[in-house]
């Protein structure tokens, strides 16, 4: 079935939950495909430097092991534009990372380093990824965006999720009026607009919602939930309340 909006599942909390005791199991790539059977458009995983999730091998034996998208979330290095080259998935994604930081934190300041980021994305455009931009909503992050070519813009939605849940419900409904406006203004400018980071049950709905935006890429809750309701529900669930926020 083809959605208007996409779901794509990030699987890299599989792979966190193998290392913490260096086994085998459980295998990303059998939550890949379990995630592909249970109506996920695409895969997401984020290779990071210090390979705390994520392994090298894993993004091959993914890009082999599933029939839907491939999206290599990644920083923006040498060593990472090499990986993805060689593994050529259907998208990449650039995000900031720290490795001190727990999650991603924030958007990519593309506006700050357009000249750097436009010759890094240059060979990955050429050799057929979609690139993305894991930005915030500011105007100025979207326009560099457009400037130095990427295709696409996730919109970090982290910030709106943690209000609602420390229930500042004011300062949260502000976040998704300027994410609904940055949707729109990255959309008008020719950019596919993606959202994503930190949303559940309860936050999905108003993110849905937004017209312009056409994929969400959620994994953290949905590998939690996945221990109490099995991912195959968990990831039902979400397309169930995407849709229904949609009018599908």
């Amino acid at each position: 079935m083809l959605h208007s909006l996409r779901l794509g599942v990030n699987i890299d909390h599989v792979a966190t939950i193998r290392n913490a005791r260096g086994s085998a199991y459980p295998d990303p790539l059998r939550a890949a495909r379990l995630a592909e059977a249970a109506g996920a458009d695409g895969i997401t995983a984020h290779l990071r430097e210090d390979r705390r999730h994520i392994r090298d091998e894993d993004m091959a034996v993914l890009k082999a092991g599933i029939g839907i998208p491939l999206n290599f979330e990644m920083a923006a290095t040498p060593e990472m534009q090499r990986i993805a080259l060689a593994t050529r998935p259907h998208a990449v994604c650039l995000v900031p990372e720290k490795r001190e930081e727990r999650t991603t934190e924030g958007g990519l300041d593309v506006a700050g380093d357009d000249n750097r980021l436009g010759d890094f994305i240059a060979p990955l455009r050429e050799a057929g990824a979609r690139v993305s931009m894991f930005i915030g909503h500011d105007p100025r992050q979207i326009e560099a965006s457009a400037r130095i070519g990427a295709a696409v813009v996730e919109l970090h939605t982290g910030h709106y999720c943690d209000l609602h849940y420390a229930g500042q419900f004011a300062e949260r409904d502000a976040e998704l009026e300027a994410l609904r406006a940055g949707a729109a203004y990255a959309h008008s400018l020719g950019l596919e607009v993606h959202a994503g980071h930190g949303l559940t049950f309860e936050t999905v709905g108003p993110i849905a919602e937004i017209k312009q935006v056409r994929e969400l890429n959620i994994g953290h809750f949905l590998i939690a939930e996945s221990v109490f309701i099995g991912l195959e529900n968990a990831i039902k669930q979400m397309r169930h309340l995407m849709d229904a926020a949609r009018g599908e």
